[in-house]
């Protein structure tokens, strides 16, 4: 892509997001999946580590703050769902992330369900970004303006979905669920992960993501929304 081009996908990114960079470099690599360029000249990688820790610290507070009579146990709950690849991918799709993304000729389709926890990365990675470009406070401004709502849905107290599964499962059938890979496909870089879950006599089903541990949280939503444990619209109880 030419570099008028993509600044322009930039500029344009810049107004989704309500932060301007000072400098496109962070923001170029934070959109850069590996299988675009050499890995030694940078992809999102480094950067998705960062912003992993920046959101966790970011929600944390948002919800020690917002949740005051709530116990930590129900803290760490709201905590890992509103980090979970699923929320930051979901939040990726609000945003149209999928536009900006930087990806080689063998990645066809970003927007692709199985590629849910590249989207997440990048959500991570861009965190990052505006947190090394204009520090806490810029980045503290784009979580709360993308998670806040989240945060207050009832839907935020869910556990992620293989520990609702493995719980219901012993309640329901005194068996654990049993997750079994049945594909790996595409390059090393891109892996599409495809995992079967089974309880006990019931019809198995199956997910698809980018990584193994994405498919199986895949697997176990689809078997709890499947068996009506749990609502589409959030409200399980």
């Amino acid at each position: 892509m030419k570099l008028d081009t993509r600044h322009k996908l930039f500029a344009e990114l810049e107004g989704v997001i309500d932060y301007k960079f000072s400098s496109y470099d962070r923001l170029d690599r934070a959109l850069t999946h590996s299988s675009a360029r050499d890995p030694k000249a940078g992809n999102y990688e480094r950067l998705e580590f960062l912003g992993d820790r920046v959101l966790g610290l970011c929600i944390a507070e948002l919800l020690f703050g917002r949740f005051s009579d709530a116990a930590e146990g129900e803290l760490s709950v709201r905590l890992n769902n509103l980090v979970s690849a699923e929320a930051c991918a979901s939040i990726a799709e609000d945003m149209q992330l999928h536009k900006y993304i930087i990806t080689g000729a063998d990645v066809k389709n970003i927007k692709a369900s199985t590629m849910l926890s590249v989207r997440a990365d990048v959500i991570e990675s861009l965190i990052a970004a505006i947190y090394l470009d204009g520090g806490l406070e810029a980045a503290r401004k784009f979580i709360l303006k993308f998670w806040t709502s989240r945060a207050l849905a009832k839907s935020s107290i869910r556990r992620d979905a293989k520990t609702e599964l493995q719980e219901w499962s012993h309640a329901e059938f005194k068996v654990p669920p049993v997750y079994k890979v049945i594909s790996r496909d595409g390059p090393d870089h891109a892996p599409i992960f495809k995992v079967e879950v089974r309880v006990g006599d019931l019809k198995s089903i199956t997910g698809s993501s980018s990584s193994k541990r994405g498919a199986e949280q895949l697997a176990a939503q689809a078997m709890l929304l499947r068996e009506g444990v749990w609502s589409k619209d959030g409200n399980d109880e």
